[in-house]
């Protein structure tokens, strides 16, 4: 594991440590690094882990806190029947694209106890631009896309979640539910790119040196 992604662990182990019998949905699995801590956390807390993911990763941890579907997180008919209404936390890491993202986010809310945590990871592109440290064109964009969906929800929802960008690496989401109603996100109105400020850009004077 890189140094960034202990780190990005440790900030998650912050803000949920002292939920008391907390009970967390993970969404990806993988290598089993967020699981195992969030089992570490369970452990001391008296808590459950919930995990769904389309591959098998049941042998990554045996521990009776902790409950595997093997399944796609999105197969709502199939998932839905081993999950019950008290969810603490709702960790987003499985398909990084905008709209399996907006999905699955508005589909596990309703799970997700008043005052729960959400935290949706890579959403920070950074990284990613050309020239950058992890230059690479495809995750940029699918980053950027994926923190854009995740501004217009919050911006349609200002009453019913807080929102907070962490920019460590890949970055993540970190939002909290205020309320049980949730609004459909509407696509923000941007001016930067309408022909006045095109014009503008073109025909500003120039700063004098």
């Amino acid at each position: 594991m890189k140094p960034y992604e202990q780190e990005k662990l440790n900030k998650i182990k912050e803000i949920i440590f002292n939920i008391p019998k907390l009970n967390i949905l993970e969404l990806g699995v993988q290598k089993g690094n967020s699981t195992k801590m969030f089992i570490d956390i369970c452990e001391k807390n008296d808590g459950h882990l919930t995990s769904i993911d389309i591959d098998d990763c049941s042998k990554v941890i045996k521990n009776p806190r902790w409950t595997f579907i093997h399944s796609s997180d999105d197969n709502f008919k199939y998932v839905d029947k081993y999950l019950k209404f008290n969810f603490d936390v709702l960790f987003i890491d499985s398909l990084h694209e905008p709209n399996h993202v907006r999905k699955v986010f508005y589909h596990y809310f309703k799970f997700l106890k008043l005052n729960g945590v959400i935290i949706i990871d890579d959403v920070v592109w950074l990284p990613y631009v050309k020239g950058g440290e992890k230059d690479n064109d495809f995750v940029e964009r699918i980053n950027r896309l994926t923190f854009n969906k995740v501004v217009e929800i919050y911006n349609s929802n200002k009453e019913n979640l807080s929102l907070n960008i962490d920019f460590l690496g890949s970055g993540m989401a970190i939002l909290r539910k205020k309320n049980n109603q949730l609004n459909e996100e509407n696509k923000i109105k941007n001016r930067l790119f309408n022909i006045k400020n095109i014009l503008k850009n073109i025909y500003s004077p120039k700063p004098k040196k």
